[in-house]
């Protein structure tokens, strides 16, 4: 029984990490454009996150089965509560390592780790690397690469679309009143300060402007219909990291038989809202203003193909990762616009690479002490 608390509070605590270190990633582009502040930005992406984890007790149950373990381990292994506790260990303080430094690394990468760690100390060899070929390394591996192709290529498109329909960019200039004191000379020969007011434009660097799209579309505003649908886009893709992502974590729960499948969802649901609402902001800013500078449409584009990855991903239990695919959209907008910051992708290259064998480590030390504790 205590092993199977533990399991739980572990369970919650790669939740909370998970929605730490990925929360943020579907409403990045939202506060990196400047759409919106980063308060607005993470409480929308609580609440699709939240909507998506829940929905994910009816459209995801094939991640589940995916991250039990099964198939990979021998069953009456991966059905251990030593073993699952291992795996939550290890996946979590991996990707809580990664937050508290900014690093926005796959908590599905941390799994696949976590899993082969903990599986090498209990069966060594005999872990059936086929199926860990086919169903976990493939998709995270080329995940990002697909993510980059459709963005650019989408970009190049919507842009096309753009110019034939008459929709330029204008960018909005600062005038206003402003307040200077000066010294002035009384009658008596005496200096004194006087306030004086004075209108002012002022242009400073160019991403301290806003762009905006002027024209309309089926007779409606374009910048207006564009931040709606930017809106709509960053709601989607964090809707389906909820759907993709809580399956996975719940996996680690089926063994405690008297907490329901329902029960864990939620569980893991709260878990990743308290996560993403106290310890997002060091990511936020990475995704968000390190990779390349986006506009409206540059982050419109990003979501929308992340979302649309990440949701057919889910429904047909491919393990791809929100992070890879996020981060390969913004990555490929970047490309095309001859913007993207090469050395803070590569960085965060580094860091996927690193995560699987730092948790696999993390994984393995929790279970040989697990078994030893046990013994």
């Amino acid at each position: 029984m205590t092993l199977l608390i533990l399991l739980f509070i572990a369970a919650c605590f790669l939740a909370y990490s998970n929605g730490a270190n990925d929360n943020f990633k579907g409403v990045a582009t939202l506060f990196g454009s400047e759409t919106t502040s980063y308060k607005n930005a993470i409480w929308w992406a609580t609440v699709t996150t939240f909507i998506g984890s829940v929905c994910s007790i009816f459209l995801a149950d094939a991640l589940v089965k995916s991250f039990s373990g099964k198939g990979l381990v021998p069953d009456f292994v991966a059905g251990s509560p030593e073993f699952l506790l291992a795996v939550a260990l290890g996946a979590a303080i991996t990707v809580m390592i990664a937050t508290v430094t900014g690093f926005p690394i796959s908590t599905t990468h941390s799994l696949t780790g976590a899993l082969v760690g903990a599986g090498l100390i209990a069966v060594g060899q005999d872990i059936n690397f086929s199926v860990l070929g086919k169903k976990f390394f493939l998709p995270l591996l080329l995940s990002p690469f697909i993510a980059l192709t459709l963005a650019g290529t989408l970009y190049i498109i919507f842009k096309t679309i753009r110019m034939k329909l008459g929709i330029t960019k204008e960018w909005c200039v600062c005038m206003g009143e402003k307040e200077r004191v000066v010294p002035i000379i009384e009658p008596k020969g005496i200096m004194a300060m006087r306030s004086v007011k004075y209108m002012d434009i002022q242009v400073t660097q160019e991403e301290s402007c806003t762009q905006r799209y002027n024209g309309t579309f089926f007779g409606l505003n374009a910048q207006d219909l564009l931040d709606y649908a930017h809106f709509g886009s960053a709601g989607i893709v964090s809707f389906a990291r909820g759907l993709n992502d809580t399956p996975k974590i719940v996996a680690l729960l089926l063994v405690i038989k008297a907490f329901g499948i329902q029960w864990g969802m939620l569980s893991v649901a709260i878990g990743m809202a308290a996560g993403g609402l106290i310890n997002a902001k060091k990511v936020a800013n990475t995704i968000s203003k390190k990779i390349t500078p986006m506009n409206h449409g540059q982050g419109f584009t990003a979501n929308l193909v992340t979302g649309f990855l990440v949701i057919v991903a889910s429904r047909f239990g491919v393990p791809v990762s929100t992070t890879h695919v996020s981060v390969g959209s913004i990555f490929g907008i970047g490309t095309v616009t001859k913007q993207a910051n090469t050395k803070v992708v590569s960085e965060i290259v580094l860091s996927w690479v690193l995560t699987l064998p730092i948790a696999a480590a993390f994984s393995a030390a929790a279970y040989y002490i697990l078994l030893n504790i046990s013994k």
